[in-house]
């Protein structure tokens, strides 16, 4: 298993670290525009592998497309990240270009290969690249939602006092401050629904605090969170190179699903070798589809910025 990481900075730089620790890529390439950049990441990380117990190559190049050649997965990290006070809609402009430019330059070299589109506004990078390249919708996924649900079950834990490995939640919508639809009403301490434990107004605060958890980071960090986003992206990265068949909520391209068309946007889907390997369907209420469907209706707005 081959994986390029395009990207050096802290969300690609994390990325690589993660799937490096995993085990399960015997390499990932990282590659960079900025000269020595990569290279720099690379060395830094494979002098971890010792401390570390990994046996994963890591390779850093600059702008040199030709190395990630036989890619079986391909991640775009790269694009401007947020600063303070700028949504993530604002970046279009500036990171379609990017994404554009570095989806052709990996499929020239890896014609099969599944990418994992990170840029934002995420959902809108999704669906640039899948009107852009053509590949078929299974190999083409976008990561908001893995994160969003992370950081949902992280809220939820807080509320609840609770091990977070005795939380299950799910996020789904557009990956943005507005859009995404943390699944309060579906969301469990072992087995048991959460609603059982916490009060609805408590419920409320903690899909609020989901919903702002980017900006909350941005705001405390001066820039995008990158621990997180890496340990997310990791986790699908492994659960296509182990054909793990493994739910995640991503943002994929609908057909009808969930009464959607023609829009890339985060739902459930079993990942596995092929890519997205099935969508998931699951019965929303009333006050749930309300919200899917405004959370679209965001992501539409923003994709009408799109020059294709």
């Amino acid at each position: 298993m081959k994986v390029t990481v395009v990207g050096a900075g802290a969300v690609g730089a994390s990325c690589a670290e993660y799937i490096a620790i995993k085990n399960f890529a015997s390499e990932v390439v990282v590659l960079d525009i900025k000269e020595g950049f990569a290279e720099g990441k690379a060395m830094d990380l494979m002098q971890t592998a010792s401390l570390n117990g990994f046996d994963t190559k890591i390779t850093g190049v600059t702008n040199d497309y030709s190395k990630t050649a036989g890619s079986d997965v391909a991640i775009i990290t790269s694009g401007i990240p947020r600063k303070p006070g700028m949504t993530r809609e604002e970046l279009i402009g500036i990171n379609a270009g990017i994404v554009k430019t570095v989806s052709s330059n990996l499929l020239e070299h890896s014609p099969n290969v599944i990418l994992i589109v990170v840029s934002n506004p995420m959902d809108t990078m999704t669906y640039l690249v899948h009107k852009t390249t053509g590949l078929p919708k299974n190999r083409i996924i976008g990561m908001g939602g893995a994160l969003d649900s992370a950081r949902f079950k992280y809220r939820l834990a807080e509320a609840l006092e609770a091990p977070i490995s005795d939380v299950d939640g799910m996020v789904i919508g557009g990956h943005s401050d507005t859009g995404m639809v943390p699944l309060t009403a579906h969301a469990t301490r072992n087995s048991i629904k959460v609603s059982e434990f916490l009060s609805e107004e408590r419920l409320a605060q903690v899909s609020e605090d989901t919903k702002v958890g980017g900006a909350t980071l941005t705001k405390l960090l001066g820039t995008s969170a990158w621990y997180a986003p890496g340990a997310a992206v990791s986790s699908m990265v492994q659960a296509i190179a182990c054909d793990q068949k493994k739910m995640f909520p991503c943002s994929a391209f609908l057909e009808g699903e969930y009464g959607l068309n023609d829009i890339c946007i985060g739902v459930p889907v079993l990942l596995g070798k092929n890519g997205i390997e099935k969508i998931v369907k699951i019965d929303l209420a009333e006050a749930e589809k309300a919200k899917m469907k405004e959370s679209a209706e965001g992501v539409r707005k923003t994709n009408s910025l799109l020059t294709l």
